[in-house]
């Protein structure tokens, strides 16, 4: 292997972008100059050139240090996106961590940017996939753990399990008041209003069951940090049945709003993040199981309420016992 160095003095003619210096220098191609930089081989002024996008001015001192007989792959770059970040991916889906305020997909308004739109955009790019298959849903204003099938046969796999209740989906909420109960179930049926808002109504054809199942985390002043667990997943399941008890998701803009409210809770998104979701892999049979932490927002509200410090021990310990005893549990 026999390594070669090339330096020149950036002058006025030349000054702005390093990778047309580096060109110039060099004789090679556009990716290939990028490889370079992505493998070290580059500096300005004796420092390490990390990035194509740097700009050189009259006077800087560009040096490479590089092999003329290897060729130079970029690297692959992180994918750098504000509406989720991978969790896990494999061949047959993706799960990701979907952030507050996004849609996981179009509604009648045709909205852009929506979450599956991301995800399927991201696929292109890295896998040549052309489309993120919808398996469940978060609302927009809820943050946390999403699967989607990379085809359309995986999706309904998924989506099947769904069906039987078998994937476990766990969620953290801040809610409003002190609940008395360590630990309940509410079971009942919900209708939907011609708003579009659900409420919990008699049963009958025109409702879906639903039961959501949830423990107390810690109790503060005025609110209370609870651990959800879902057995079914309707449509704003768990705002409507904490609301429909007196004790509504902080920030919920649609579900006891006057109750909902704190001085201390000015984000537009609601106090609820779906944490941990498990399910088995559709292909291996394996039963998979990821954890979100809890959003700076949520853990800036539970670390700034009173006894703060205890609280936030408070809330990661009974999260980790929740978790040590459903392991113990025999699977279904």
């Amino acid at each position: 292997m026999t390594m070669t160095t090339l330096s020149t003095t950036v002058d006025a003619t030349n000054a702005g972008r390093i990778d047309l210096v580096l060109r110039e220098l060099t004789g090679t191609s556009r990716s290939q100059v990028r490889g370079m930089v992505d493998h070290g081989c580059v500096s300005i002024n004796g420092s390490p050139c990390d990035s194509v996008a740097k700009t050189v001015a009259a006077g800087d001192v560009v040096s490479i240090y590089f092999d003329n007989a290897q060729r130079y792959k970029e690297k692959k770059k992180r994918w750098d996106d504000r509406t989720f970040t991978i969790v896990f991916e494999d061949d047959y889906l993706i799960v990701v961590d979907k952030a507050a305020g996004t849609l996981t997909v179009p509604t009648d308004n045709n909205e852009r940017n929506t979450l599956v739109e991301r995800v399927a955009v991201y696929l292109s790019h890295s896998r040549g996939a052309r489309d993120a298959w919808v398996v469940h849903r978060l609302d927009r204003a809820v943050s946390g753990l999403l699967v989607f099938g990379k085809q359309e046969p995986i999706a309904e796999q998924l989506i099947e399990q769904f069906k039987q209740r078998k994937p476990q989906r766990v969620y953290t909420a801040i809610t409003a008041g002190v609940i008395s109960q360590d630990e309940g179930t509410f079971r009942s049926h919900l209708a939907t209003g011609k708003n579009l808002d659900r409420y919990v109504a008699a049963p009958s054809k025109e409702t879906d069951e639903a039961i959501t199942h949830y423990r107390v985390l810690k109790r503060m002043t005025d609110t209370t940090v609870v651990e959800v667990t879902l057995e079914t997943g309707k449509r704003n399941q768990i705002r409507v049945h904490f609301a429909d008890v007196g004790h509504p998701v902080l920030g919920d803009p649609r579900y006891k709003t006057n109750l909902a409210t704190h001085p201390r809770w000015i984000r537009k998104r609601i106090a609820l993040h779906a944490s941990s979701l498990g399910f088995q892999h559709p292909i291996s049979g394996e039963a998979l199981t990821f954890e979100s932490p809890l959003p700076a927002a949520m853990e800036k509200f539970v670390a700034g309420s009173r006894s703060s410090a205890s609280a936030a021990k408070s809330l990661r310990r009974g999260k980790r016992d929740v978790r040590s005893r459903s392991e113990k549990k025999d699977p279904d």
